[in-house]
């Protein structure tokens, strides 16, 4: 299914000692682009987060972020480092007999330096990281389901303006044999004009070079033949959905580049509009694949 890089995911996740809360936001990039923001006890645990995260994804600038709340009572208490505590206030109290002064601790104070706290290691890390892989999934499936619910709606607003350009290659298929009739009648006539103030007459071998000459720069059954196959090839795209955006952006240059052959072969004011219309509705498709993944 065709997905936008534009999308959010949430989800919150509890067991016994945790509440872990994801969020993924994400906008449009050529590349992957990551972003994290995970708290001190998660943060050497990125590399395998983005492991994760490219199994989800292949393009995109992708914020991810986890809060981590551990429930109140659970898990191992802070242990205050008594030890190295008394041997701070020895070295103060030292201190002080040594420039006469008399001493008196802050006990307040004392415990408010956060060096002397500890949080014992916690048994059952592996677990504690499984569940936060696990978290960061669930995130990212709500993250694709929020994409794919865009992408649907790229997917049928792109497939509504290729069966638009199908169309207007139709007309100008249909219109192009009468505009060589026009320019050949048209030619024809002026050469038979100039002839004549001349004094000479249209010989039918020079007419039917100058028509050679004069269909060969008229002829856009090439064109419009290339112009047809990449509309197929958009339609294709479209239905195979995953990972479409570079070669239907790649697709809508390449029908860039065979109108504007049509526009400049066929000098015509009809087909002229009808060229500027399809520029412009292929514009608005390139703004719209810029968005898919």
């Amino acid at each position: 299914m065709m997905r936008s890089m534009t999308g959010f995911g949430r989800t919150v996740m509890e067991d016994a000692d945790w509440t872990q809360i994801w969020e993924i936001r994400s906008v449009n990039s050529r590349h992957l682009d990551l972003k994290w923001r995970l708290p001190s006890q998660a943060r050497g645990l990125e590399p395998r987060f983005e492991r994760v995260l490219r199994r989800f994804a292949v393009r995109g600038r992708v914020e991810i972020s986890l809060v981590l709340q551990q429930r109140e009572g659970a898990g191992p208490a802070l242990r205050f480092d008594a030890a190295q505590a008394s041997a701070m206030l020895d070295a103060v109290a030292a201190l002080a007999d040594l420039h006469g002064d008399v001493f008196e601790p802050d006990y307040n104070r004392l415990f408010a330096v956060p060096s002397l706290w500890e949080r014992p290691e916690e048994e059952g890390d592996g677990d504690m990281e499984a569940r936060l892989e696990e978290g960061l999934a669930a995130a990212l499936e709500d993250w694709n389901e929020s994409r794919e619910t865009e992408g649907a709606a790229l997917a049928a607003d792109l497939a509504a303006r290729a069966a638009r350009l199908g169309d207007w290659v139709a007309l100008m298929d249909e219109r192009a044999p009468a505009i060589r009739e026009e320019r050949f009648a048209i030619l024809r006539e002026r050469l038979s004009d100039a002839l004549e103030a001349a004094g000479g007459e249209l010989e039918e071998g020079r007419f039917l070079q100058e028509m050679v000459i004069l269909a060969d720069r008229l002829d856009v059954s090439e064109e419009l033949t290339r112009l047809r196959a990449h509309l197929d090839r958009l339609t294709e795209l479209l239905a195979s959905g995953a990972d479409a955006g570079r070669k239907l952006d790649f697709t809508l240059q390449e029908c860039f580049r065979e109108i504007a052959t049509c526009g400049n072969k066929i000098q015509d004011a009809h087909v002229s509009r009808v060229v500027v219309d399809f520029k412009n509705e292929l514009e608005k498709c390139r703004e719209q694949v810029q968005n898919v993944e």
